[in-house]
């Protein structure tokens, strides 16, 4: 009996280790069946659609309109956010759709700021995607009584239960009124707490509506990465309008915020495998109509205006077209002509300021030539003349300025002469290609030759006729300030300065005595 007793716990040990097992082992398996299912599930097709979104950095016309969107209230488009309500109190904005949505599957992200100075804010910000456009109203600056969905940014806390700013997922069918005073907790299909006032980094919203579930993402603005995304909440079997408007609305009470929207993505999702419909069918038919009314009106136009031009140009008529419109290869030459043109144009005037300092030159060598002249009959026999000696100097130096000189405008010459056979090379026959490069490359030669020696001549050339001098240097000025006189002045100016001070403090004195 002892025995016995002894193992039962042994046994019952076992059969606890065996169970534990067998559970574990069930986990794992559901575990990997359920990851299975997820990864064999395939990620819906996403198609942008720019006619119900926005953004910038052009995001407003010069009229101050959205393209494709209307604004009401005291909404502020510009050229890179819309500006809901400004930071005033009572303020009521909001912009919607023109156009209503008939997709069955949607993702939309939204990018805004909410920003104030105080520590709280009020009253908030809303998605919407309703059955009609709810331009004004108290729910956020838009419509009560909305048939759809909101999801609203509540940033003031209303029922005092310290549980904003907060995000909250709101439907109605027409006929529920909002409830404001508990910040629509009774009527909220999903929630959380999020604070998004005052964020580094603008707060990003992803909504999702795929297969009758609404998921909720949220991005809280401290890091700049966009897919920094975390789940907010989820809404399954959500039955929503099948056509409507996207909106985005916001309000301010006795507190105030700046509500600023950057930017609103709308995406369609397609199920994988299913074919999108054709553009076509996109547009209603009256839309259709319409714009092939205008088409036809503006080919009638068309076909009436070349008539004119046939008959005020009848030369022109058996011309094809191609032949009115220049080339590639013809624009090419042209080009290339032009710049051969300017080129011959900087030459010349190159040439004519040579011409002028080699007129200058001459003057000078003759005006040199005649002091030697006179000095030489002035010079006794058997005596060294120094001065004659630099005059001689000056003369050859001046000489082989002319020389450089004539050398210089020979090259000019020469390049004048390549340009022009280039030109008349390419106006009887296109220049090729090899041989435009490589008159291209002489004349860039000869310009820099002709650059170097102008700077040579700059350094070198000396003009005869300025003579340096120098003036004479001025005695040094005595002291204006002896010692002394800094002395007395430092004492009279302190002496001056104590006074204005015991003036002043007994004027103060004086003054505390009336109060």
């Amino acid at each position: 009996m002892a025995v016995s007793i002894a193992k039962r716990p042994a046994a019952n040990a076992c059969v606890l280790i065996l169970t534990f097992l067998i559970t574990l082992i069930f986990n794992c398996c559901d575990a990997d069946i359920a990851a299975g299912a997820s990864t064999s599930e395939e990620t819906p097709h996403r198609r942008f659609e720019y006619k119900y979104s926005f953004k910038g950095p052009h995001l407003s016309q010069s009229d101050g309109s959205i393209p494709f969107w209307l604004h009401t209230g005291n909404a502020i488009p510009s050229a890179d956010q819309v500006r809901i309500t400004p930071s005033l109190r009572s303020q009521r904005g909001s912009v919607w759709t023109k156009n209503a949505v008939n997709f069955e599957h949607w993702e939309a992200e939204v990018t805004f700021r909410v920003s104030g100075r105080g520590r709280m804010g009020a009253d908030g910000l809303a998605v919407w995607f309703t059955s009609l456009q709810g331009l004004d109203g108290p729910v956020y600056g838009a419509a009560d009584k909305w048939n759809g969905i909101g999801i609203f940014f509540d940033s003031f806390d209303n029922d005092g239960k310290k549980n904003n700013p907060a995000i909250i997922v709101v439907g109605n069918n027409g006929q529920l009124v909002y409830d404001h005073q508990n910040d629509g907790t009774t009527q909220a299909l999903g929630t959380c707490l999020r604070d998004f006032r005052n964020k580094p980094y603008p707060i990003r919203a992803k909504i999702t509506y795929y297969k009758k579930t609404l998921t909720v993402l949220i991005n809280n603005g401290f890091t700049p990465d966009k897919e920094d995304y975390e789940f907010c909440t989820k809404v399954d079997n959500m039955i929503i309008p099948t056509e409507g408007f996207f909106g985005i609305s916001a309000a301010t009470g006795g507190l105030a915020d700046d509500h600023d929207v950057l930017s609103f993505l709308l995406f369609r999702l397609t199920e994988p495998g299913q074919q999108l419909p054709p553009p076509e069918a996109e547009i209603p038919k009256e839309e259709k109509d319409k714009y092939q009314e205008e088409f036809e009106n503006f080919q009638q136009e068309l076909d009436k205006k070349k008539e004119e031009f046939q008959k005020e140009h009848p030369d022109v008529q058996g011309e094809p077209i191609e032949d009115l419109y220049e080339s590639v290869n013809d624009r090419e030459i042209r080009q290339v002509f032009e710049g051969q043109n300017q080129i011959h144009l900087e030459i010349k005037q190159l040439h004519r300021q040579l011409a002028m300092i080699l007129d200058e030159q001459r003057r000078y060598v003759s005006v040199i030539t005649d002091e030697v002249a006179k000095k030489g009959t002035h010079v006794e026999s058997g005596q060294p003349d120094t001065a004659g000696q630099q005059l001689g100097s000056v003369i050859a130096t001046q000489q082989e300025v002319l020389r450089n000189l004539n050398e210089l405008r020979n090259s000019f010459y020469e390049s004048l002469k390549q340009i022009g056979a280039a030109q008349h090379q390419g106006n009887a026959a296109g220049m090729g290609t090899y041989e435009t490069i490589q008159h291209f490359n002489d004349i860039k030669e000869h310009l820099h030759l002709v650059k170097r020696d102008v700077e040579h001549l700059v350094q070198r050339s000396p003009n005869p006729a300025e003579k340096l001098v120098k003036c004479p240097e001025l005695p040094p000025m005595p002291s204006c300030l002896s010692t002394v006189h800094f002395a007395v002045f430092v004492v009279v100016q302190s002496v001056l300065f104590f006074c204005y001070i015991m003036y002043k403090s007994q004027q103060e004195a004086a003054a505390k005595k009336f109060f």
